[in-house]
């Protein structure tokens, strides 16, 4: 069964992230299979309007901007207009958003459920349940999970978050983890400095990155082995404290910081490493994790979230999240290092080359999408009456939402009639045609 997808979310290229390159990747290999699939974002800058990318994928980049982190100004209602439009004119069947905190994906589902169309949520990131952001951010996940279809999360510990948070049938959640594309992260021991071990760190340097705990260890570190040097890849307001240290302690010759890298740039950095350096203090996946495994790298990292599930124990040294459990695992894996007991950089390759890639993730999903698409379509009843679960209060503010959305939809129908929107051109049609020696720009 053959589906027309439309990806939606606030983080897409040219923004770098797990999140873009997820999307980007799931959608390369969707289209591959003979799926349309288009991507919904914001707009980035000047960039704003349709682009094509590789493989004719088709990025809407609407004129809204950002206002914190990336992500639109929730407003619910106002991208009704637009994402109906885009929906009826590009014949989508299903709507996949990612990521909880994207308003855009979170609206556009909203929205979707509204038209019947089918909706697919994927979360890549953890939450708590005690702070105020947390408290009100899985409030917004419940009211948008109560129509959703179906939801997929990266990791079994993801699943179990966001079934708590989002109070959904665990039937309902599959778990399909992250991929790489391995052809790109792959080995070399020429890069590597033999008189040196060194450990690289690929990080936004913020707290939720455990940037405080990597300032910890740093001194620890290069006190007991004076062979050791860092290499860090990444910026962000905890980058101060990095620089802190290596004033303090004398350690310019030991420390280097290279800022921002650029994600065509990340295997250049690890493959010049020994070690992989993550202190993370919430992860739902990691998948930097993975591309330093990739590259032939032993990987030290926090166990917290879904990190115990992403590589074997000869792959990882797990560590609890504080200064010392880490430096005592760095001590084990240098010691490794020294003694040449840590697994070949081929044989690390070679396995996640076989585990994690992308034509698998896509696989998977479609069976999501195929399994959605047959099943029964709920009616607006239920839906009202899902959204009444949500809360005693929150439940009755939710269905007012969920009713005025269906008048507002109404309303755009009688302005805007089905019947007088131009469908798009299927872009695989085209490159059917092209690819069938018909050359387009001759034959006109």
């Amino acid at each position: 069964m053959k589906h027309s997808i439309c990806m939606v979310s606030d983080f897409f290229y040219p923004n770098i992230g797990g999140v873009e390159s997820h999307i980007y990747q799931l959608s390369q290999c969707l289209i591959e299979r003979g799926h349309k699939v288009i991507v919904v974002t914001h707009a980035y800058g000047n960039r704003s309007g349709i682009r094509y990318l590789s493989n004719g994928l088709k990025v809407y980049y609407l004129p809204i901007q950002p206002v914190y982190n990336q992500c639109i100004l929730p407003t619910v209602f106002t991208t009704l207009p637009v994402i109906r439009n885009i929906l009826l004119r590009e014949s989508i069947n299903i709507v996949h958003g990612h990521s909880a905190f994207s308003a855009l994906a979170l609206e556009s589902i909203f929205h979707a459920r509204t038209m019947n169309v089918k909706a697919v949520f994927t979360d890549h990131s953890l939450f708590g349940f005690a702070d105020l952001s947390s408290i009100l951010t899985n409030k917004i996940l419940k009211f948008s999970l109560a129509g959703v279809n179906h939801a997929i999360c990266v990791s079994h510990t993801c699943k179990e978050n966001t079934v708590l948070r989002g109070k959904i049938d665990p039937s309902d959640v599959s778990v399909i983890p992250n991929a790489v594309d391995a052809s790109i992260f792959t080995p070399t021991s020429t890069e590597r400095d033999p008189e040196k071990i060194t450990i690289v760190v690929m990080s936004r340097l913020v707290y939720r990155k455990g940037a405080d705990l990597l300032a910890s260890v740093i001194p620890e570190i290069c006190s007991r082995h004076s062979d050791v040097q860092f290499i860090i890849g990444g910026d962000g307001p905890k980058r101060l404290a990095i620089e802190e240290v290596r004033e303090h302690f004398q350690l310019h010759d030991r420390i280097r910081l290279l800022g921002t890298v650029g994600h065509s740039a990340v295997r250049q950095v690890l493959v010049r490493g020994d070690i992989f350096l993550n202190t993370s203090l919430t992860e739902a996946f990691c998948i930097a994790i993975v591309e330093a495994a990739s590259c032939g790298l032993q990987v030290v990292s926090t166990s917290v979230g879904g990190i115990p599930e992403v590589l074997p124990p000869d792959m990882i040294q797990l560590a609890e999240p504080s200064a010392t459990s880490l430096v005592e695992s760095l001590d084990k894996a240098i010691a490794k290092r020294r003694n040449c007991q840590l697994l070949s950089p081929d044989g690390a390759h070679d396995w996640v080359r076989k585990t994690y890639t992308w034509q698998n993730v896509a696989e998977r999903t479609e069976i999501v999408y195929d399994k959605i698409s047959a099943a029964t379509e709920v009616t607006l009843a239920d839906r009202l009456h899902r959204y009444n679960k949500c809360g005693l209060v929150a439940g009755k503010i939710f269905i007012f939402i969920a009713a005025l959305n269906y008048l507002l939809l109404i309303l755009c129908n009688w302005i805007s009639p089905v019947q007088n929107i131009d469908l798009a051109i299927d872009c695989r049609k085209l490159r059917r045609l092209k690819t069938g020696g018909v050359n387009l720009e001759q034959s006109s």
